[in-house]
């Protein structure tokens, strides 16, 4: 996808370390037979990339990836999902009640490069495309 090739591209100052973070979540949902990836930004607001699965029914997204944008010099991570469809047993992340696009909301924020924060968040993705596809 064009549009997030040429995001990372122009995304040169990463002193949080969240650029790494979302191209492997980028490359791996790229990677995925029947995910579609759609990518919106906003400038000074956030760049947002969703997943779809082909099989999943009435939801436009199994994952929102929000790359935080209030401030260029210091962005982070969002990723949000419906509540039913993943887990937490780590507990690390927030419930956001009508968060997102209006219904229950699961999501963690990455906001400095924590190896097992990002593997954990890593699995909810991988979690949350499988029950999509079900």
């Amino acid at each position: 996808m064009q549009e997030i090739l040429s995001f990372l591209e122009s995304w040169n100052v990463d002193p949080s370390g969240a650029k790494p973070v979302f191209t492997k979540f980028y490359e791996w949902l790229n990677a995925q037979q029947d995910v579609t990836i759609s990518f919106m930004s906003r400038e000074g607001v956030t760049h947002s990339m969703r997943g779809t699965h082909k099989n999943q029914d009435g939801r436009p997204l199994f994952v929102m990836v929000d790359v935080i944008d209030d401030d260029p010099e210091d962005r982070w991570l969002s990723v949000c999902f419906y509540g039913d469809m993943i887990t937490d047993p780590g507990e690390q992340g927030d419930i956001v009640p009508g968060g997102l696009l209006g219904s229950d909301g699961h999501c963690f924020d990455v906001s400095e490069p924590d190896a097992e924060l990002v593997e954990y968040v890593f699995g909810r993705i991988q979690e949350a495309c499988a029950t999509a596809g079900k």
